[in-house]
């Protein structure tokens, strides 16, 4: 009697600690900055995961507030529109911002050396001096300051990089082609409080070189493995001055590697929305349609297999999932990561030699290491 009990005491226990569930760490506390940016309709509407809590809002805009705050169901108790008060009041461990662009660099300036990470939505900056100031308060108060796209978070993105560089049958890297846009912002009905900035070239640092360029910029920065690019070539018009007086509508940047080109058409003028993209290697070929469909031809002899891709495993699924994971220590992003701030101070690079190359009307060659220096 005593063997059978002591063996099912052995049988029983194992199994009652496999049911009990480790217990759930907190949800990190993030702060919202500025509601001007439509995308955070994408952490306002996200499903309850457990993963992170909005403890406060700062937007001056009473009114943008409310009708936000009627249509996701927060507290207008959470709206603060001193941003000093509200970080000090709520005590953030990280803020995502969704203001102007420009205003980055004043959320990292307030963030930083309270000790509060940074995720902003694309692009880091609105110009590469910004960019920098940004990076040195990054470093100097040991923060996280990450960058947010929505092409992050596509099964096509991930499943690329591993059919080029872990499976590695197309070849080496011959060509990329991004294309990112829409009709126009003011075509697709965005509102007016997110069309005033995005189309003032202070407030924005650009049209759609700017807004759609650094897709384009950052997974090329991605796919490459970090390698800056040689030379930079930017032509931007601008079709609908009617529209868009003040900035471009229309953009084309042409970068250079030693054995490879990258071609981001950025578009305010196509007639559908699209996020998709074309790799070239030395023997096949990869062709992104959206978030999950795509084209795969390994060889020149193979027939073109079409491939269903799902987005990556939690954390890396969701942009907030992966910040609250980052904060936390559970998440160590790889130096080149898309939303790493190394990846992303390259695509400012290009960005800016892209706006000066178009304004000077030549190819420039984007300066070495730590050369580096403003246009």
């Amino acid at each position: 009697m005593l063997r059978f009990i002591i063996l099912s005491a052995s049988l029983v226990l194992p199994a009652l600690s496999l049911c009990a569930a480790p217990p759930q760490p907190p949800p990190v506390r993030i702060a919202v900055v500025g509601l001007t940016h439509t995308h955070v309709h994408w952490i306002l509407g996200r499903p309850t995961r457990g993963d992170i809590e909005i403890v406060g809002i700062y937007e001056p805009n009473r009114d943008l507030a409310q009708r936000y705050a009627d249509l996701h169901g927060y507290n207008m108790d959470l709206v603060y529109d001193d941003l000093d008060l509200m970080l000090d009041t709520v005590q953030p461990d990280g803020v995502t911002a969704f203001n102007p662009i420009f205003d980055h660099l004043e959320t990292v300036r307030k963030a930083a050396p309270r000790g509060i990470h940074v995720m902003v939505e694309k692009p880091l900056a609105v110009n590469l001096d910004h960019a920098r100031k940004m990076e040195a308060l990054a470093q100097k108060h040991d923060i996280h300051l990450l960058t947010n796209y929505e092409t992050t978070w596509y099964g096509t993105t991930h499943e690329s990089y591993r059919l080029v560089h872990l499976d590695g049958e197309i070849g080496p890297i011959r060509k990329i082609v991004v294309h990112d846009g829409h009709q126009g912002p003011a075509e697709i009905g965005v509102n007016q409080e997110f069309l005033d900035w995005l189309t003032d070239p202070k407030l924005n640092g650009g049209g759609a070189l700017i807004d759609f360029g650094c897709y384009g910029a950052n997974l090329v920065t991605w796919l490459m493995k970090g390698e800056r690019p040689i030379t930079v070539t930017g032509v931007t018009q601008t079709i609908k001055p009617d529209i868009y007086p003040e900035v471009d509508d229309e953009a084309t940047i042409i970068l250079t590697y030693p054995d490879a080109q990258a071609i981001i058409q950025a578009s305010w003028n196509w007639p559908r929305s699209r996020k998709d993209m074309a790799v070239y290697g030395r023997d096949g070929y990869i062709v992104t349609q959206d978030a999950t469909r795509m084209i795969y031809r390994p060889h020149r002899d193979s027939p073109e297999e079409h491939l269903v891709a799902y987005p990556p495993d939690n954390p890396r699924d969701d942009p907030f999932a992966m910040f609250a994971a980052v904060i936390r220590g559970e998440l160590i992003l790889e130096p080149m990561a898309l939303s790493s701030l190394e990846n992303n101070m390259i695509v400012m690079e290009i960005l800016q030699a892209a706006k000066d190359s178009a304004q000077k009307g030549r190819t420039l060659t984007l300066p070495e290491g730590e050369k580096r220096v403003s246009w």
